[in-house]
Protein backbone atom coordinates (compact mmCIF):
# COMPACT_ATOMS: atom_id res chain seq x y z
CA UNK A 1 0.00 0.00 0.00
CA UNK A 2 1.35 3.79 -0.86
CA UNK A 3 2.46 5.32 1.78
CA UNK A 4 0.86 9.13 1.94
CA UNK A 5 4.05 11.85 2.77
CA UNK A 6 1.84 14.21 4.17
CA UNK A 7 -0.94 12.79 6.66
CA UNK A 8 -3.07 16.08 6.88
CA UNK A 9 -4.34 18.41 4.50
CA UNK A 10 -6.38 21.08 3.48
CA UNK A 11 -7.78 21.06 -0.41
CA UNK A 12 -8.52 24.34 -1.61
CA UNK A 13 -11.21 24.32 -4.64
CA UNK A 14 -12.69 26.75 -6.34
CA UNK A 15 -16.28 26.70 -7.32
CA UNK A 16 -14.98 27.05 -10.93
CA UNK A 17 -13.75 23.66 -10.71
CA UNK A 18 -17.53 22.37 -10.38
CA UNK A 19 -18.86 23.79 -13.64
CA UNK A 20 -16.48 21.51 -15.49
CA UNK A 21 -16.90 22.85 -19.43
CA UNK A 22 -19.77 25.00 -18.73
CA UNK A 23 -19.84 28.42 -18.00
CA UNK A 24 -22.40 28.03 -14.70
CA UNK A 25 -23.50 25.81 -11.78
CA UNK A 26 -22.61 22.15 -11.21
CA UNK A 27 -21.44 19.58 -13.71
CA UNK A 28 -22.07 15.99 -11.88
CA UNK A 29 -19.35 14.29 -14.27
CA UNK A 30 -16.83 16.03 -12.10
CA UNK A 31 -18.12 16.03 -8.76
CA UNK A 32 -17.80 12.59 -9.44
CA UNK A 33 -14.54 12.48 -10.33
CA UNK A 34 -13.50 14.61 -7.84
CA UNK A 35 -15.02 12.40 -5.03
CA UNK A 36 -13.48 9.17 -6.36
CA UNK A 37 -10.06 10.83 -6.26
CA UNK A 38 -10.82 12.15 -2.65
CA UNK A 39 -11.76 8.43 -1.59
CA UNK A 40 -8.53 7.34 -2.99
CA UNK A 41 -6.47 10.04 -0.76
CA UNK A 42 -9.14 9.02 2.17
CA UNK A 43 -8.21 5.02 1.63
CA UNK A 44 -4.76 6.03 2.52
CA UNK A 45 -5.67 7.13 6.21
CA UNK A 46 -5.34 10.51 4.70
CA UNK A 47 -7.37 13.36 7.13
CA UNK A 48 -8.94 15.50 4.50
CA UNK A 49 -10.18 19.22 4.92
CA UNK A 50 -11.86 21.20 1.84
CA UNK A 51 -12.75 24.58 1.26
CA UNK A 52 -14.86 25.20 -1.68
CA UNK A 53 -15.17 28.54 -3.50
CA UNK A 54 -18.59 29.94 -4.99
CA UNK A 55 -17.68 31.29 -7.85
CA UNK A 56 -19.60 28.94 -10.54
CA UNK A 57 -22.75 30.30 -8.85
CA UNK A 58 -22.20 33.86 -7.47
CA UNK A 59 -19.31 35.89 -6.79
CA UNK A 60 -19.72 38.36 -4.66
CA UNK A 61 -16.41 40.74 -5.74
CA UNK A 62 -17.59 40.51 -9.22
CA UNK A 63 -21.34 41.78 -7.69
CA UNK A 64 -19.64 44.52 -5.86
CA UNK A 65 -17.84 45.74 -9.07
CA UNK A 66 -20.94 46.50 -10.84
CA UNK A 67 -22.67 48.53 -8.13
CA UNK A 68 -23.80 46.47 -5.83
CA UNK A 69 -23.84 46.64 -1.43
CA UNK A 70 -20.03 44.99 -1.00
CA UNK A 71 -21.27 43.15 2.72
CA UNK A 72 -24.38 41.88 0.55
CA UNK A 73 -22.43 41.02 -2.19
CA UNK A 74 -20.27 38.86 -0.35
CA UNK A 75 -22.97 36.83 1.84
CA UNK A 76 -24.27 35.59 -1.54
CA UNK A 77 -21.21 34.41 -2.09
CA UNK A 78 -20.75 32.45 1.20
CA UNK A 79 -24.05 31.14 0.91
CA UNK A 80 -23.27 29.79 -2.94
CA UNK A 81 -20.02 28.07 -0.94
CA UNK A 82 -22.97 25.99 1.27
CA UNK A 83 -24.68 25.06 -1.77
CA UNK A 84 -21.58 24.03 -3.46
CA UNK A 85 -20.77 22.27 -0.17
CA UNK A 86 -23.96 20.38 0.34
CA UNK A 87 -23.54 18.95 -3.71
CA UNK A 88 -20.12 18.08 -2.75
CA UNK A 89 -21.10 16.27 0.04
CA UNK A 90 -23.95 14.04 -1.68
CA UNK A 91 -21.32 13.18 -4.22
CA UNK A 92 -19.00 12.13 -1.93
CA UNK A 93 -21.23 9.69 -0.06
CA UNK A 94 -22.48 8.48 -2.83
CA UNK A 95 -19.39 7.12 -3.63
CA UNK A 96 -18.41 5.75 -0.05
CA UNK A 97 -16.43 8.59 1.39
CA UNK A 98 -18.02 9.45 5.03
CA UNK A 99 -18.48 13.63 5.18
CA UNK A 100 -19.28 16.22 6.85
CA UNK A 101 -20.37 19.96 6.14
CA UNK A 102 -19.52 22.18 8.35
CA UNK A 103 -20.73 26.38 7.34
CA UNK A 104 -18.81 29.22 9.10
CA UNK A 105 -22.59 31.13 8.69
CA UNK A 106 -25.33 29.71 10.76
CA UNK A 107 -26.90 27.27 8.56
CA UNK A 108 -27.77 24.72 10.67
CA UNK A 109 -31.19 22.80 9.10
CA UNK A 110 -28.17 22.12 6.55
CA UNK A 111 -24.80 22.32 7.85
CA UNK A 112 -22.71 21.50 11.49
CA UNK A 113 -21.35 24.64 12.32
CA UNK A 114 -17.59 25.61 11.95
CA UNK A 115 -16.06 24.15 15.33
CA UNK A 116 -11.98 23.44 14.99
CA UNK A 117 -12.54 20.39 17.70
CA UNK A 118 -15.23 19.02 16.04
CA UNK A 119 -13.92 18.95 12.39
CA UNK A 120 -10.43 17.39 14.22
CA UNK A 121 -12.46 14.68 15.80
CA UNK A 122 -14.33 14.08 12.37
CA UNK A 123 -11.26 13.35 10.51
CA UNK A 124 -9.59 11.16 12.74
CA UNK A 125 -12.81 8.94 12.55
CA UNK A 126 -12.32 9.15 8.75
CA UNK A 127 -14.34 11.59 7.80
CA UNK A 128 -13.71 14.55 5.30
CA UNK A 129 -14.68 17.91 6.16
CA UNK A 130 -16.15 20.24 4.23
CA UNK A 131 -15.75 23.67 5.08
CA UNK A 132 -18.31 26.41 3.10
CA UNK A 133 -19.23 29.99 4.45
CA UNK A 134 -15.42 31.21 3.89
CA UNK A 135 -14.37 32.96 7.34
CA UNK A 136 -17.98 33.94 7.77
CA UNK A 137 -16.60 37.41 7.49
CA UNK A 138 -17.34 39.90 4.58
CA UNK A 139 -14.50 41.21 2.37
CA UNK A 140 -12.42 37.94 2.67
CA UNK A 141 -11.76 35.27 -0.04
CA UNK A 142 -11.91 31.43 -0.15
CA UNK A 143 -8.11 31.78 -0.30
CA UNK A 144 -8.18 33.06 3.22
CA UNK A 145 -10.49 30.77 4.48
CA UNK A 146 -8.59 28.09 3.19
CA UNK A 147 -5.30 29.33 5.16
CA UNK A 148 -7.21 29.82 8.29
CA UNK A 149 -8.92 26.36 8.56
CA UNK A 150 -5.21 24.90 7.67
CA UNK A 151 -4.13 26.58 10.65
CA UNK A 152 -6.76 25.73 12.64
CA UNK A 153 -7.12 22.05 11.75
CA UNK A 154 -2.85 22.29 11.92
CA UNK A 155 -2.76 20.98 8.44
CA UNK A 156 1.06 19.54 7.04
CA UNK A 157 -0.10 21.53 3.76
CA UNK A 158 -3.04 23.21 1.38
CA UNK A 159 -3.41 21.59 -1.76
CA UNK A 160 -4.87 24.15 -4.52
CA UNK A 161 -6.31 22.99 -6.96
CA UNK A 162 -6.19 25.04 -10.41
CA UNK A 163 -6.63 24.81 -14.14
CA UNK A 164 -3.29 25.05 -14.96
CA UNK A 165 -0.07 22.62 -13.54
CA UNK A 166 1.02 24.98 -11.41
CA UNK A 167 2.31 28.59 -10.77
CA UNK A 168 3.96 30.22 -13.83
CA UNK A 169 5.32 33.78 -13.91
CA UNK A 170 2.27 34.93 -16.69
CA UNK A 171 -0.58 33.50 -18.17
CA UNK A 172 0.53 30.35 -19.20
CA UNK A 173 -2.96 29.86 -21.63
CA UNK A 174 -2.80 33.80 -23.13
CA UNK A 175 1.41 33.24 -23.22
CA UNK A 176 3.31 30.11 -24.66
CA UNK A 177 6.65 31.58 -23.18
CA UNK A 178 5.25 31.75 -19.49
CA UNK A 179 7.98 30.44 -17.13
CA UNK A 180 6.93 27.43 -14.71
CA UNK A 181 8.11 27.60 -11.06
CA UNK A 182 8.51 24.03 -9.47
CA UNK A 183 9.73 25.89 -6.36
CA UNK A 184 9.33 29.28 -5.30
CA UNK A 185 9.27 31.09 -1.69
CA UNK A 186 6.45 33.30 -0.46
CA UNK A 187 8.48 36.32 -0.77
CA UNK A 188 9.01 36.36 -4.48
CA UNK A 189 5.58 35.40 -5.03
CA UNK A 190 4.56 38.72 -3.43
CA UNK A 191 7.47 40.53 -4.50
CA UNK A 192 6.33 39.16 -8.13
CA UNK A 193 2.30 39.99 -7.67
CA UNK A 194 1.61 36.13 -9.13
CA UNK A 195 -2.19 35.74 -8.91
CA UNK A 196 -1.54 32.52 -6.98
CA UNK A 197 -4.02 33.31 -3.97
CA UNK A 198 -4.93 37.23 -2.51
CA UNK A 199 -2.06 39.21 -0.64
CA UNK A 200 -3.68 37.95 2.88
CA UNK A 201 -3.87 34.50 2.20
CA UNK A 202 -0.15 34.30 0.98
CA UNK A 203 0.87 36.41 4.09
CA UNK A 204 -1.41 33.89 6.58
CA UNK A 205 0.89 31.30 4.86
CA UNK A 206 4.04 32.63 4.82
CA UNK A 207 3.89 34.10 8.69
CA UNK A 208 2.80 30.45 9.36
CA UNK A 209 5.43 28.69 7.84
CA UNK A 210 2.61 26.71 6.19
CA UNK A 211 3.57 24.93 2.63
CA UNK A 212 1.18 25.45 -0.35
CA UNK A 213 1.23 23.45 -3.38
CA UNK A 214 -0.55 24.21 -6.51
CA UNK A 215 -1.67 21.98 -8.77
CA UNK A 216 -3.73 20.63 -11.88
CA UNK A 217 -7.12 19.62 -10.96
CA UNK A 218 -8.18 18.22 -14.23
CA UNK A 219 -5.17 15.62 -14.93
CA UNK A 220 -6.34 12.70 -13.22
CA UNK A 221 -4.70 11.16 -9.89
CA UNK A 222 -2.70 14.32 -9.34
CA UNK A 223 -4.51 14.90 -5.57
CA UNK A 224 -3.50 11.40 -4.40
CA UNK A 225 0.67 12.02 -6.27
CA UNK A 226 0.20 15.06 -4.21
CA UNK A 227 -0.16 13.76 -1.14
CA UNK A 228 2.08 11.04 -1.64
CA UNK A 229 5.17 13.42 -1.81
CA UNK A 230 5.45 13.42 -5.80
CA UNK A 231 6.61 16.08 -7.73
CA UNK A 232 3.55 17.31 -8.90
CA UNK A 233 2.98 20.79 -9.77
CA UNK A 234 4.70 24.09 -7.74
CA UNK A 235 6.05 23.90 -4.75
CA UNK A 236 5.55 27.20 -2.19
CA UNK A 237 7.57 27.52 0.72
CA UNK A 238 8.33 23.84 0.87
CA UNK A 239 11.53 22.59 1.72
CA UNK A 240 13.48 21.76 -2.33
Amino acid sequence: MDKPFYKRVLLKLSGEALQGKGSFGIDTDVLGRIADEVREVADLGVQLGIVIGGGNIFRGLQASSEGMERTSADYMGMLATVMNGLAMQHAFEGHGVATRVQSAIGVEEVTEPCVTRVALDHMKEGRVVIFVGGTGNPFFTTDTAACLRALEIRADVILKATKVDGIYDKDPVRHSDARFFQHIDYTEVMTRDLKVMDSTAISMCRDNNLPLIVFNLSKKGNIKDVVLGKQVGTRVGVAR
